[in-house]
């Protein structure tokens, strides 16, 4: 730990922009190391603390989970990697990424036809409705049922 004084839980977590208990779940995680504690109890964390929370809540915006953050947490501690391998990793999140948008895609696509088929049936003769009943193998939405069908 630092000779700067020891900061608390609430101190951190105000200045790090996360909750007391996100802190408290990142330690249980395994994401942050376990801190001194006063002889009350009290957590008492270093300012370096501070950094790693910001560096975990920023991997999260980019869409990392919270063991892909250890993984580049563990390449950014060992100073042996190589900026390949990080390059690599985030290479591999961006693949997960398009695959996410094609997936949102395809979702976006086919709620925009059952919305357009919804015409003033009611009920369980909704298109919309019927199309989500009727799933196929696949568990792709079923086209849906055109206005002029009955």
């Amino acid at each position: 730990m630092s000779t700067a004084r020891p900061l608390s839980i609430g101190q951190v977590s105000r200045q790090a922009g996360v909750a007391v208990e996100t802190v408290r779940f990142y330690e249980r995680q395994g994401l942050l190391d376990e801190p001194a504690r006063r002889a009350s109890g009290y957590r008492q964390y270093s300012e370096d603390v501070i950094d790693r929370l910001k560096f975990i809540k920023r991997a999260k915006d980019l869409g990392f989970s919270l063991n892909e953050i250890a993984e580049v947490l563990a390449l950014r501690a060992d100073s042996s990697m190589t900026c390949d391998e990080v390059r690599q990793s985030a290479g591999a999140k961006i693949e997960d990424i398009e695959r996410k948008i094609e997936d949102l895609k395809r979702m976006k696509n086919a709620l925009e036809e059952l919305v357009t088929s919804c015409d003033e049936r009611t009920g369980s003769e909704c298109p919309f409705l019927v199309a989500l009943a009727k799933q196929d193998a696949e568990g792709d939405l079923a086209e849906p049922v055109s206005a002029t069908a009955t």
